[in-house]
């Protein structure tokens, strides 16, 4: 069996999404209508940022044993705490584990996908309204974007730069898509395991 496992933070589990469950699940039954005996796992977790991830990937990975691994990390690693600069996780640190999590990713398939993460609309992110001393910032989250971007290309991994995807209309709380925006990130979902063929060369 052809295993997927997408991993990742509250956008990948599904937030905000009652019409669909979030864009894993909409690509999941997607999947399974075209009966090719792929089995797809969401492993999202709401506030993983890549340190989090880390401590899980393994084991997670090796009780599914996937043919592709989907990652999107980095928003809540952006994050930061009442000023600037105060990062949940460093550039320095984010850069240093995705290394570790690629390798790590190795071991299971050399199918791998990164997705950057969006931008926020800040008018409702700085602070979020949940914990006056969070912030997202769009600075902040490019910045990480760059990261995964230029260690993609260094790496030869598949990158999706989702940052200029959604519109502000597209969001629940400025941080989190809703059903529309979920509706869009499963479209470049599609598009991109269409154009590569990835579903039928990793089938069971």
């Amino acid at each position: 069996m052809g295993n997927i496992c997408i991993f990742g933070d509250s956008i990948v589990w599904g937030a905000w999404d009652p019409i669909g469950g979030g864009w894993v699940s909409r690509l999941r039954s997607y999947i399974e209508n075209k009966e090719l005996d792929i089995e797809t796992y969401n492993l999202g977790v709401s506030g993983d940022n890549i340190n989090d991830l880390l401590q899980r990937f393994e084991v997670e990975a090796k009780a599914r044993e996937p043919k592709l691994i989907i990652i999107s990390i980095g928003a809540n690693d952006s994050q930061y705490l009442n000023k600037k600069g105060n990062y949940q996780v460093s550039p320095k640190d984010f850069e240093t584990n995705l290394k570790k999590l690629i390798n790590l990713s190795k071991k299971f398939t050399n199918n791998i996908i990164l997705l950057t993460p969006n931008k926020v609309d800040e008018t409702k992110t700085k602070p979020i309204p949940w914990d006056k001393q969070k912030y997202y910032d769009n600075e902040n989250l490019k910045l990480f974007r760059d990261i995964i971007k230029q260690f993609c290309k260094k790496s030869n991994i598949s990158v999706i730069d989702m940052f200029d995807l959604l519109n502000n209309n597209e969001f629940y709380d400025g941080l989190h898509p809703n059903s529309k925006g979920h509706q869009k990130i499963f479209e470049v979902m599609k598009k991109f395991l269409e154009e590569k063929d990835l579903l039928n060369k990793i089938k069971g």
